[in-house]
């Protein structure tokens, strides 16, 4: 029986280094922990790179994507709902790589239904109802702005 070989990467190192390849750039070890570090995940699996991936929990698992994605390099990454379905302290992780990506130099796009974490780390907001913008500007603003405060970050 002639089995085609599965080409979607398995391990973690082949979740980044498939990335890297595909888009014929170095792909070498020293480059995939240079992601798995940026993503704060490296320490967790340096013992083990091939172990598959589907083994990882959600956060690990949320690290890795985003450790596949700063590993290209690009000048804007685009994030929807990075947090969903995370633990507290996953969140609060995943929320402090955006923040570092982007003191990075790396323009990160988010689309977080968490709106306070969202607006915390955030230079400028966009707020959408039924896919229209109903209010915009700098994030410490809307994060003060008693609208915003009271349709969606649940303060009066």
């Amino acid at each position: 029986v002639f089995q085609k070989a599965n080409p979607f990467p398995k391990s973690i190192y082949e979740n980044i280094a498939y990335g890297l390849k595909i888009n014929n750039l170095p792909h070498g070890k020293d480059v995939v922990q240079k992601a798995l570090e940026e993503a704060y995940l490296w320490d967790e699996v340096k013992n083990d790179l091939k172990m598959p991936a589907t083994r990882l929990s959600g956060g690990q698992q949320q690290r890795l994507c985003i450790a596949r994605a700063v590993a290209l390099r690009p000048e804007v990454i685009l994030m929807d709902e990075p947090s969903m379905g995370l633990s507290p302290l996953f969140v609060n992780e995943i929320f402090d790589i955006i923040r570092e990506i982007s003191k990075g130099g790396t323009t990160v796009l988010l689309v977080e239904q968490n709106a306070k974490k969202a607006l915390s780390i955030a230079n400028r907001a966009y707020v959408l109802e039924t896919g229209n913008i109903v209010l915009q500007g700098d994030a410490n603003e809307l994060m003060n702005n008693d609208s915003v405060k009271k349709a969606y970050l649940g303060e009066s």
